[in-house]
């Protein structure tokens, strides 16, 4: 015996069929049965609970041989909904999508410089959350989740739920979860998921966007700073990794995070404009890091094919080649089937910038492993960081069989509410 209850194994049947249906539909009863390795009458138990559930409906009717035809099944759109939060470098973005990541409403909130205070952009994230919900008429009860892309590393613990080590933000153990919590326009009963923002892109990319059916990738995001989300058969649901903060030159320029060297002070947005300004460079002033780098660009480009600056050229080019060094390290250590790039500098760089990163990546790495990796750019825009963020409390729905979490007994107030209650002035 292997411990599994009959409870487990109807769970796990119905997350069989459900994603089988998300990914590949709209399926038959009969073509439910080879993809999923369920028998027929397992098939017609699991569609019919999952019908009288409403997550399932009919999606037309195709012939079959000789036969009445098959009807067809499709995950219900309007059966569930999630909210996907990222909170970036530039702006904060909500967004509430439907059970199949159809966007229903969104909500953005600019950041300016410097501007990662706490209590801001818990402001902004419950703010936006209570306008979405408003915009598309939503009850929050009818929430599997909140999903939330942050910067930094992110500890679960039992005491604070999800807390943010963000160095390069100032944030420093912050519980973010503690402190949405407090004053929420949710129910108790919606969970909050929060990980870091390349997790939430990697996650995304790997279900909707480049990464589709690789066994190992990884995804790349590329803003201000950079990460990265590793992705393996040993790491299903991906890990994100520090890779903006590989050294790459010993006592090199001086990171945001404080240290020297890492590859987020030669590779990140917010870095590859600060060396053009000082090596002559005339970065427009007074406007967010996307529109100069679009200047940049401009500037290094020109739309009319006359000369570009030499300056942003240059610094373009070096920074092409530090990103291709950094991937080297990346494919010599995982030795990944894909590398995605993606974040908002990515895709502005976009396929312009892309041949040079390979080329070095291939110069840097060891030769075995770069000749069987690809390296592309992400398909799924803007938008994919805040699509992963949403994918995190659906994932943990479809893990439940389709089911929604039991609200939390009634009991004494959780530790988070009491720490945050004796740090209030009274």
């Amino acid at each position: 015996m292997n411990g599994r209850t009959v409870r487990d194994l109807r769970r796990a049947n119905r997350t069989a069929v459900l994603q089988r249906l998300y990914f590949d539909g709209p399926l038959s009863r009969f073509e439910l049965g080879p993809v999923t390795g369920l028998s027929s009458g397992s098939v017609s138990n699991v569609v019919a609970d999952l019908v009288a559930d409403g997550l399932l409906e009919e999606a037309g009717s195709v012939d079959s041989d000789g036969g009445r035809p098959r009807t067809l099944l499709r995950v219900a759109p309007g059966s569930g909904h999630m909210i996907g939060v990222d909170v970036g470098e530039t702006r904060v973005r909500v967004e509430l999508f439907d059970l199949t990541l159809t966007e229903l409403a969104r909500a953005e909130r600019p950041l300016t410089q410097l501007s990662y205070d706490v209590e801001a952009i818990v402001g902004h994230i419950r703010d936006g959350i209570a306008e979405v919900l408003a915009g598309a008429a939503i009850e929050p009860e009818a929430l599997l989740g909140v999903g939330i892309g942050v910067p930094g590393i992110v500890a679960h613990t039992p005491e604070s739920g999800a807390v943010v080590h963000g160095q390069t933000i100032g944030w420093d153990a912050v519980p973010l979860e503690a402190l949405l919590r407090t004053g929420s326009p949710l129910p108790g009963s919606v969970r909050y998921f929060i990980d870091n923002g390349a997790k939430t892109l990697g996650q995304a990319e790997m279900w909707f966007g480049g990464g589709r059916g690789a066994r190992s990738a990884v995804v790349v995001l590329f803003g201000s700073g950079v990460g990265a989300c590793l992705v393996t058969p040993e790491v299903e649901h991906g890990r994100a990794v520090e890779w903006g903060h590989l050294t790459v030159r010993v006592r090199g320029r001086r990171c945001r995070c404080g240290a020297l060297g890492c590859l987020e002070a030669y590779a990140g947005a917010e870095s590859l404009l600060e060396r053009w300004r000082e090596e002559g460079g005339r970065p427009p002033e007074g406007v967010d890091e996307e529109t100069a780098l679009t200047a940049m660009l401009a500037a290094a480009h020109p739309a009319d094919d006359s000369p570009g600056d030499p300056v942003a050229l240059a610094v373009l080019e070096e920074t092409a080649e530090y990103l291709g060094a950094g991937l080297s390290d990346l494919i010599n250590l995982f030795q990944p089937e894909r590398i995605i790039v993606g974040g908002w500098a990515g895709l502005q760089l976009g396929a312009r910038f892309l041949p040079a990163v390979r080329r070095h990546a291939t110069a840097y790495a060891l030769r075995y492993p770069a000749e069987k990796v690809t390296v592309d750019l992400g398909r799924l825009g803007p938008d994919a960081v805040t699509v992963g963020a949403a994918i995190l409390p659906l994932a943990d729905f479809f893990a439940r069989g389709g089911r929604r979490p039991e609200p939390a007994p009634e009991g004494p107030a959780p530790a988070w509410r009491a720490a945050l209650e004796e740090r209030s002035p009274h």
